[in-house]
């Protein structure tokens, strides 16, 4: 079992009481595929796809922790194919995005909602799916490693404070591997895949913003039953530390994907409380995310 989940309950009793079996695999992932785009007759390779990367992912021992099947982390990836420039070659974008759930509740947060815009893959029937931490294998098993490893740190993140810094310096080790290919360069498109891992780990500076989805996570929502008003004050601060960084670094990767997987809980959480807090908190999201501000008015509103 993962340190920080040995006094932490990852389910409300409704998860409890399911299997409580011992599993090594450590992800639970659904991925879907969409090749409406794709002119072609072999239909039945999407579906192979999907079957293959979900057992990539879910099968895969990626920690040597042991997490009971209730406390495997959910994910999704949803694969667009943009084009199939010759057989067994495609071009696609990926929406990846990680779910976690929220302590004696059946409440499920998003974690990340990403857009990875540079899936350039190669993919057969019974294709083998071959990966090595140390050395390049295929850019397809390099972009699924990369996201279990993404995964891995923000989930333990979310519920130790800096607890994922181990599972980004693998996805670091598989971002140095795949040398500068299409969204892996730092001298590309500063919303690839380098640069998401750049916000998480090899940039200090950011590490407030890590800090905040610890205290977003761990000391808000996880207590947000219990205590409301704590927990709104809780996610307030979070939201000024991750306004600190971005006076400084604007318009970062990470802080983009926490807001697009955030906004709507957090009109939520703050569309209620002490006023005086609301009214911080529509200040904080306007600095942050002026592009959604006709949503954040609801908060001051009623």
């Amino acid at each position: 079992m993962p340190f920080w989940k040995k006094f932490i309950n990852h389910f409300s009793l409704l998860f409890l009481l399911s299997s409580f079996t011992l599993s090594a695999q450590e992800l639970n992932f659904t991925v879907s595929v969409n090749a409406d785009q794709v002119n072609t007759t072999e239909r039945g390779i999407f579906t192979e796809m999907e079957t293959a990367f979900e057992r990539f992912l879910n099968e895969r021992v990626w920690t040597t922790d042991r997490f009971q099947n209730n406390e495997k982390i959910k994910g999704n990836i949803i694969i667009t194919i943009q084009n199939q420039p010759s057989i067994g070659q495609f071009t696609a974008n990926a929406q990846i995005q990680l779910v976690r759930p929220v302590y004696k509740t059946s409440h499920e947060t998003l974690l990340l909602n990403f857009a990875d815009r540079d899936w350039d893959f190669q993919f057969t029937l019974g294709q083998p799916m071959n990966f090595n931490e140390n050395n390049f294998q295929s850019n397809l098993t390099s972009l699924l490693a990369y996201y279990a490893f993404i995964a891995l740190g923000m989930d333990y993140d979310s519920f130790s404070l800096l607890g994922g810094a181990a599972f980004y310096q693998k996805a670091l080790n598989v971002v140095n591997n795949a040398g500068q290919g299409n969204g892996w360069g730092q001298f590309q498109n500063r919303r690839n895949r380098y640069w998401l891992l750049e916000n998480l780990s090899i940039n200090n500076q950011y590490q407030p913003v890590r800090e905040a989805i610890y205290t977003y996570h761990r000391q808000g929502l996880d207590i947000m039953r219990a205590t409301p008003d704590k927990t709104r004050t809780n996610i307030l601060q979070a939201l000024k530390d991750i306004q600190q960084v971005n006076r400084t670094l604007p318009n970062a990767i990470l802080i983009i994907s926490f807001l697009d997987a955030k906004s709507d809980e957090l009109l939520n959480i703050f569309s209620n409380g002490p006023m005086n807090i609301r009214r911080e908190a529509y200040n904080e999201l306007l600095k942050l995310d002026p592009t959604r501000r006709s949503k954040y008015q609801k908060i001051v509103q009623n």
